[in-house]
């Protein structure tokens, strides 16, 4: 599959997250949020928030505190992960790599990369106009801000 194919899919499936929001703040239906989802373009952030880039991005399925109750994730054939205990489930240590990874869309997470969870490493690639450096600086951003959300 070529890359402009398979970056057009990654798009499509970030706006169908996207629509999923704009649907349910209209309308106050969470019925409507799962069977209508309308098309939106990807929203631009700056590199340096991961916060705002979890806003952004992940918010719509990781809801805004990252436990998974997004306002999309009934919409999902698999719940969310509750990115709040990643450090629980790991020993008590943040697994910064394989978190940076799954982001990129890397190492076969099975929830990143599928037909419901864009692969955000494309999409910072296109974001960033083909600028490594930057998508770098956004993955390392977002996964230290994912880090924060970790319970005591």
């Amino acid at each position: 599959m070529s890359k402009k194919i398979v970056l057009a899919l990654i798009i499509t499936a970030l706006a169908l997250f996207s629509g999923a929001i704009l649907v349910q703040a209209q309308t106050g239906n969470d019925q409507a949020a799962s069977t209508t989802i309308k098309h939106v373009p990807i929203a631009t952030t700056s590199p340096v928030s991961g916060k705002d880039m979890f806003t952004a991005y992940c918010a719509v399925c990781h809801g805004p505190d990252g436990k998974g109750a997004g306002p999309a994730a009934s919409a999902l054939k698999t719940p969310p992960t509750d990115l709040t205990v990643l450090s629980k489930n790991n020993g008590g240590k943040f697994p910064s790599m394989k978190v940076s990874s799954t982001i990129r869309g890397e190492g076969g997470f099975p929830a990143h990369g599928n037909k419901e969870m864009p692969v955000w490493g494309a999409l910072f690639w296109n974001l960033s106009g083909g600028h490594e450096s930057e998508v770098q600086q956004r993955v390392a951003n977002l996964t230290k801000y994912v880090e924060s959300l970790q319970t005591k």
